[in-house]
């Protein structure tokens, strides 16, 4: 009995109108940068504007990532809310992929922005089992202070004990497939951000991103006992928001780029996989097909990296011992370099930058739950 599982950063799946670039240059669209604009009633009508035109090939790009990861269920991050992930799943990827995702499941987490973590299933996997929901909990209330999580490094980013733990929520959804459990947490950590005081977005924003990890861990912990977690069918599912190794990436196009794979002496991931907890089954494919995401700054600053998981409980790696995920970058724009062999299909449409399926590309895998 086989299930196909994936989760994709979708890029900002909004049903509403950001107009905040009018006052914060930061998050103004660098389109609109270019124009005169007279005063605030005329960026929102040119933003509005913008937006929808952008959007209609956004959106096919994304339906069509999604489709080709074949998933039965599928973990969403980026995902404003229940409308939003109707709206699309009825207008685009229902015209791709049929009588699909009936199930969706999302709840309003704590990012200032308003995305959030979302969950979509069939109603049976390919072969014909039932996929049936059972129970849904979010965790987006927990604090530091409440699992004991604070520390100095955080009290120094003027994070405080009474504060939530989670940037979005630890979505914890239980379903069954065919009969059989299986737990799903749906997760999007604190992303890195550009470097503060001269620290590095990464260095200084980890002690968040571990605190998350640990969160999770004790979740997860409390849930099925720390001596039987490991028996159980449980999988971890979504943007993790940092990598424990980049491929960087030097040289110039002509005569030709150079990969160079680099491994970091710390990162979050490392609480979850700490003697054994979880398996990153994407490790099990060669070490240049590993990413999920192309980082640039310019050409002094270019890496490839895997910020994408399905980190699975050691019962489900085990019985999965073979299963290699296949990561999906038909829609990543013509301006990510791929390394010598993986070039792919783009999509129809794909821009330079922009439109594209997502700045991530989605990660799948076929577990056997029998």
């Amino acid at each position: 009995m086989s299930l196909r599982l994936a989760t994709f950063n979708v890029e900002n799946l909004m049903n509403r109108f950001d107009f905040s670039g009018y006052r914060n240059q930061l998050q103004q669209d660098r389109t609109l940068a270019l124009f005169h604009i007279r005063d605030e009633a005329e960026y929102r009508l040119l933003e509005q504007a913008r937006t929808v035109a952008h959007t209609d090939d956004t959106r096919q790009l994304t339906a069509l990532a999604i489709a080709a990861t074949r998933a039965d269920i599928l973990c969403l991050q980026e995902v404003d809310n229940i409308e939003a992930l109707k709206a699309f799943e009825y207008g685009y990827l229902f015209k791709m992929v049929g009588q699909g995702y009936r199930q969706k499941f999302t709840t309003a987490g704590n990012d200032s922005r308003g995305i959030d973590v979302a969950v979509m299933t069939r109603d049976h996997t390919r072969d014909g089992q039932p996929i049936e929901f059972v129970r849904m909990n979010s965790h987006a209330p927990l604090t530091f202070g409440e699992l004991g999580l604070h520390t100095p490094e955080l009290a120094a980013l003027g994070i405080e004990p009474h504060e939530r733990i989670f940037r979005r929520d630890c979505l914890e959804i239980d379903l069954r497939i065919g009969g059989q459990p299986l737990t799903v947490y749906a997760v999007h950590f604190k992303s890195m951000g550009g470097p503060r005081d001269g620290i590095p977005g990464r260095d200084a924003t980890m002690p968040v991103r571990r605190a998350e990890a640990l969160a999770v861990r004790h979740i997860i912990e409390t849930r099925f006992g720390k001596d039987h977690a490991a028996s159980k069918r449980w999988v971890i599912c979504g943007d993790l928001n940092d990598y424990r190794q980049r491929i960087v990436i030097g040289g110039e196009a002509e005569p030709g780029f150079d990969f160079t794979v680099v491994n970091e002496t710390g990162s979050a991931l490392d609480v979850l996989l700490a003697d054994g907890f979880a398996e990153n089954i994407v490790e099990r494919r060669p070490e240049l097909e590993r990413w999920t995401l192309y980082h640039t700054r310019g050409p002094q600053e270019r890496h490839l990296c895997q910020l994408d998981y399905l980190l699975l409980s050691p019962w489900l790696a085990k019985r999965n011992a073979t299963a290699v995920p296949d990561i999906v970058r038909g829609g990543q724009p013509w301006r990510t370099i791929f390394p010598p062999g993986q070039e792919v299909e783009r999509f129809p449409r794909i821009g330079w930058d922009r439109p594209k399926a997502s700045d991530h590309c989605p990660v799948a895998v076929t577990l056997d739950m029998a």
